[in-house]
């Protein structure tokens, strides 16, 4: 066995008492948090919502489909819009929509909610699907490429949205973008609870911290590639995506 020990600076060390007092002051803190966000949540749902049409084409496994079909008899659809580079390999392929359409592996309890999860890709689906079987991703996967302004009015991939069906209607209820995002993130709220962060050079740790980790991508590659794609390699998957 290989064992490790940190060779940065740590925290002090205290007995356990002045530690539990230490953090029972967090706590106070963690709650009030906690509150605000069922706050925000609790306005978010008192949002009013916009028309979509529910015909509007996407391309899925059995060709195109149409929005209100992606929502596979249920009453929501959450959908994580990916960005595509055309023509790249698997390691030109966005990081960060790499990042956090990786975290969206168990949709079981999104769906016993009544919630369709769905990746709206950039891309054309051919290649696009092709990456997500080299990724082993298993949620339903769509191409939104020729959807333009119908989905999109205006945005840029790299979104989640929120959308209801009310009998043969489709109304976009949310949406959100830039650090939004990391609601799907759940490596990174872990990596909150830890001493060292999620060591990006943007947080605010005491001198000496490890902060390896810059704002423009690297956060989420390693060697050349996004970082989850390395064990895809050590498990033999191709990452041509030009052929199945």
């Amino acid at each position: 066995m290989t064992t490790h020990s940190t060779t940065h600076p740590a925290p002090d060390v205290v007995d356990r008492r002045t530690w539990q007092a230490e953090l029972d002051r967090l706590l106070v803190r963690e709650k009030a948090h906690t509150h605000e966000g069922d706050a925000i949540a609790a306005a978010r749902r008192r949002l009013p919502m916009v028309a979509v049409d529910p015909q509007v084409p996407l391309v899925g496994a059995r060709g195109p489909v149409p929005l209100i079909e992606v929502f596979e008899g249920r009453e929501q659809l959450l959908a994580y819009f990916h960005m595509w580079h055309d023509g790249q390999p698997a390691p030109g392929q966005c990081e960060g929509c790499t990042f956090f359409t990786g975290h969206a592996l168990e949709l079981s309890y999104l769906h016993s909610r009544g919630v369709t999860y769905a990746t709206f890709c950039q891309g054309r689906y051919a290649e696009s699907a092709r990456y997500r079987d080299f990724m082993g991703w298993e949620m339903p996967w769509y191409s939104a490429r020729d959807s333009g302004d119908a989905l999109l009015g205006g945005r840029h991939f790299g979104f989640y949205a929120c959308y209801l069906r009310v009998g043969d209607r489709v109304f976009e209820t949310y949406w959100t973008t830039g650090r939004g995002t990391e609601a799907g993130a759940t490596s990174y709220h872990l990596l909150d609870l830890t001493v060292y962060g999620r060591q990006e050079t943007w947080e605010d740790s005491p001198t000496g911290w490890p902060q390896p980790y810059a704002e423009a991508g690297e956060q989420f590659r390693r060697d050349g590639r996004p970082t989850a794609q390395w064990s895809r390699l050590a498990a033999g998957r191709s990452d041509d995506l030009t052929s199945g």
